[in-house]
C-alpha cells in the first residue's frame, strides 16, 4: 500500500493548530489541515507492512492501507467510498478519536505512525465538501418498524444501517437536538455541530424519523415503543457520573463535569442561559481524562484565573516500552491542546474534603500526595503519603471522574432488562445472541452496554447491533458485521 519506499523518503507531517492567544478567542475548531500534496505523502508513508495492524488497533476495522493508497495515487472519491464501508461517520472520529490505530501502526514502532487520523478527516471533509455523500435510499421497504432510544454515535450509527436495508426507523431523544454527547459533551472547539448537523439531514432524507424532547421511560412509555415497533434498540450511553463522596461536597461551586460543559455548548448554538462561569475563577478539574481536557479548554476560553487538574493516577511514562506494548494501546503521558494552553498538570493526588469559605461556597481543597504499589497478590493498592498533605485553593471544582453506568430510573427500571456486574445493560457481542438484551426484542449498544467508552466504539457497537436487529427481523442480513 502507499509507495513502498514513502516512509523512507517522506517525514511523518501531522496537521497544527492556530496559535494559542488566537484560538482561545472564539469556540470553534482551530486545526490547520494538510495541503493536497502533503496528504498524498503521508497516504505514501503507508508501508507493504504484510500484515496491517492498524486493522486490529482500529474498533470499526477501518481498511486503513486501502484508503491511504487511494489518497496517494489522488483517487478521493474511491478513498470516501472504501472508508465509509466501515464508518458511518468518519467526521467525527477524524476529530475526536484517541487514533488507536495510529498506535498500532508498524510505523510506531519508531514513533512515527501515518498520520491516519488526519488522512481520514481529509477524505471525508473533501467528500463533503465535492458532494459525494449522498443519502443512499433503499430500492425497497421491508414494513418493518424499529425504534432507537438516544441518538449519540451508536444509536446514530445502528438507525442508519437499519433504515439503508429499508427499515423504517424511528430515534427518540430526550434532549431538543439530535447527537447525544457529540453535540452537548464535547466541546465545538473540538467537534463543530454542522458536521452533526449534516448527517441527520442525510439520515432524515434515508427514511429515519427524530423524535426530540422525547424522554422514553419518563415523557413516553416505553411499553408503547414495544407496542407500536417490531424492535427496540438502547443506545441511551453511561450518563451516571462518578460521584466523590467527601466533606464539603454539597458546597455551592462543585459541579459535574457536564453540567458546565452542556449549557456551554448550547450556548455557543444559540441557546441563551445561565452558565457556570469560570471567568476569574481558580479553577480545578478532577480527572484526568477527555472530559477533563474538555472542561480546560472550555475554561480557559471563559477567562479562567488559573486551571489546575489533579489525576489520582501516577503520571505515565513520556514514552512507552515498545517492546512490551506495540501494537497495543500504550499507557504513557498524553498531552491535549487544551492543556497546552493553559493548566498545571498534578498526579498521585487524592482529594480529601472540599473546604468552605464561610458562605457556602467552595475556597479550597485539601489534598494529599499517594503512593501505588503491588500488594502480594499483584493487585495496585493505594497509600496516603505521610505528611504530603496541601491546601490548593479552588473557587470552582469540576468533577471528571468519568461515568459508571447508564442512569437507571426510567427506561431501565420499566424494561426491567438484567444488568451485568458493572451496571451496564447485559448483553454479548457474538453469537446469536449478540446485542439481544434480556427482554425479547428489546437490543442495546454503545456505552449503556459497554460502559463508558469511544466514540469509535460506540460506531462499531451501533452497526453490528443493526446486523443483529436485521437479522432477528428477516432471518438474515447482508449488512457488514
Amino acid at each position: 500500500m502507499g509507495k513502498t519506499t514513502g516512509f523512507m523518503e517522506y517525514p511523518r507531517q501531522d496537521r497544527a493548530y492556530a496559535p494559542v492567544a488566537d484560538r482561545l478567542q472564539h469556540y470553534q475548531e482551530f486545526v490547520i489541515p494538510l495541503s493536497e500534496g502533503d496528504l498524498r505523502q503521508q497516504g505514501a508513508r503507508c508501508m507493504d507492512c504484510g500484515i496491517p495492524f492498524c486493522h486490529q488497533g482500529c474498533p470499526v476495522n477501518n481498511l486503513i492501507p486501502d484508503w491511504n493508497d487511494l489518497v496517494y495515487r489522488g483517487d478521493w472519491q474511491r478513498a470516501s467510498e472504501v472508508l465509509h464501508a466501515t464508518n458511518n461517520f468518519p467526521e467525527f472520529t477524524g476529530r475526536v478519536c484517541p487514533a488507536p490505530c495510529e498506535a498500532a501502526c508498524t510505523l510506531n514502532l519508531d514513533d512515527h505512525p501515518v498520520t491516519i487520523k488526519t488522512i481520514e478527516c481529509a477524505i471525508v471533509d473533501r467528500a463533503w465538501e465535492e458532494g459525494w455523500l449522498q443519502p443512499l435510499i433503499p430500492a425497497h421497504r421491508t414494513g418493518r418498524r424499529i425504534a432507537v432510544v438516544g441518538s449519540g454515535p451508536a444509536g446514530l450509527a445502528c438507525a442508519q444501517q437499519l433504515a439503508r436495508v429499508g427499515h423504517k426507523v424511528h430515534v427518540y431523544e430526550k434532549s431538543d437536538r439530535i447527537g447525544g454527547l457529540l453535540r452537548y459533551g464535547i466541546p465545538d472547539f473540538k467537534l463543530e455541530k454542522f458536521h452533526i448537523d449534516r448527517r441527520i439531514a442525510q439520515m432524515h432524507a434515508e427514511g429515519v424519523a427524530f423524535h426530540t424532547q422525547t424522554h422514553v421511560g419518563v415523557d413516553l412509555p416505553v411499553s408503547r415503543l414495544l407496542d407500536d415497533f417490531d424492535a427496540l434498540v438502547l443506545a441511551g450511553g453511561a450518563e451516571q457520573p462518578r460521584d466523590l463522596a467527601i466533606p464539603g461536597r454539597d458546597l455551592a461551586g462543585i459541579h459535574f463535569a457536564l453540567d458546565f460543559l452542556q449549557p456551554q455548548n448550547r450556548w455557543v448554538a444559540g441557546d441563551r442561559l445561565d452558565l457556570v462561569a469560570a471567568a476569574g475563577k481558580r479553577v480545578v478539574v478532577i480527572g484526568g481524562g477527555d472530559t477533563g481536557s474538555d472542561c480546560i479548554g472550555t475554561a480557559n476560553r471563559q477567562g479562567a484565573a488559573s486551571v489546575t487538574q489533579l489525576e489520582i493516577l501516577p503520571r505515565p511514562p513520556e514514552k512507552e516500552d515498545k517492546a512490551l506494548t506495540w501494537p497495543h494501546w500504550p499507557n504513557r503521558l498524553r498531552t491535549s491542546s487544551s492543556h497546552d494552553e493553559g493548566c498545571e498538570r498534578r498526579w498521585s493526588v487524592a482529594t480529601q474534603a472540599f473546604l468552605d469559605d464561610g458562605q457556602g461556597r467552595v475556597r479550597a481543597i485539601a489534598c494529599v500526595q499517594v503512593e501505588w504499589t503491588r500488594d502480594a497478590t499483584g493487585a495496585w493498592r493505594m497509600t496516603e503519603v505521610p505528611g504530603s498533605e496541601f491546601k490548593l485553593e479552588a473557587d470552582l471544582v469540576f468533577l471528571a471522574m468519568g461515568f459508571i453506568h447508564p442512569v437507571r430510573e426510567g427506561l431501565l427500571a420499566s424494561l426491567r432488562v438484567e444488568l451485568d456486574g458493572r451496571g451496564n445493560v447485559l448483553s454479548v457481542t457474538e453469537g446469536p445472541q449478540a446485542y439481544h438484551t434480556s427482554v425479547p426484542r428489546v437490543f442495546t449498544a454503545g456505552d449503556m452496554r459497554r460502559g463508558q467508552s469511544l466514540v469509535v466504539w460506540a460506531i462499531r457497537e451501533g452497526r453490528q447491533c443493526a446486523r443483529a436487529v436485521d437479522e432477528y427481523l428477516m432471518g438474515r442480513s447482508d449488512l457488514p458485521r
